[in-house]
């Protein structure tokens, strides 16, 4: 486990805050003991509820065609059948993994291949189970292409908290099965748009672990 590269300016200075206030107080009001041991004790449980946001475990690359991994950790939220119009216009398997401020929100690719697709869309900051958030919040689009011409889309979607997505891809660029592409700042959610006939694995409300928890199945 480790610190994700994300957060550690944020902690670090966020400590070096939190530090100079608790001195500050403790200088000038000596005598306010309950009030300083309050604010000492919310500074701590504050940084530590960030702290464990930004948290990075250990995931192994895995090399298993066929299987698609959860891109993140979460909740299921929805399956279902759509129309994926921006990039194929044709109907597809949608599962989407709702994460909420608790969760680890690093994104992993589901399967290895090549990005074939990128694109990042400004937008709104809707709550991320909002119908309308798939499409008018702030998001990025990335298709991956397996080894066997597979195509998959996956969708970083920001939430009403998070307001920054990052990722480390674009077209072109080579991706692992379980390797890390991005990462979204506090409650978002991750779509992935599958074959027709690829077997569902995962069930509403279901919890995923990002690299770790299959979601679906390729047909051969």
């Amino acid at each position: 486990m480790t610190i994700h590269k994300e957060g550690r300016s944020l902690l670090f200075w966020m400590l070096i805050i939190l530090a100079a206030l608790n001195y500050g107080l403790y200088y000038y009001l000596p005598s306010q003991e309950v009030l300083l041991n309050v604010v000492l004790l919310a500074s701590v449980v504050f940084y530590l509820i960030v702290l464990q946001f930004f948290r990075n475990p250990f995931v192994p690359i895995k090399n298993e065609e066929g299987i698609v991994y959860a891109p993140a950790d979460g909740k299921v939220v929805v399956i279902e059948e759509v129309v994926e119009d921006e990039y194929f216009k044709a109907s597809k398997k949608q599962v989407s993994i709702f994460m909420s401020p608790i969760n680890v929100h690093v994104n992993r690719s589901p399967i290895a291949g090549i990005v074939k697709f990128f694109k990042y869309h400004p937008g709104k900051y809707l709550v991320a189970w909002h119908p309308k958030s798939s499409t008018e919040n702030e998001r990025t689009t990335m298709v991956i292409q397996g080894k066997n011409g597979t195509e998959l889309l996956v969708r970083q979607i920001a939430g009403a908290l998070a307001r920054r997505i990052k990722w480390y891809v674009d077209a072109g660029s080579p991706l692992q099965q379980c390797g890390e592409f991005g990462f979204i700042k506090f409650g978002s959610r991750v779509d992935v748009f599958l074959p027709l006939d690829s077997e569902i694995l995962v069930d509403i409300d279901q919890k995923t672990k990002g690299g770790r928890t299959a979601i679906a199945k390729l047909k051969d």
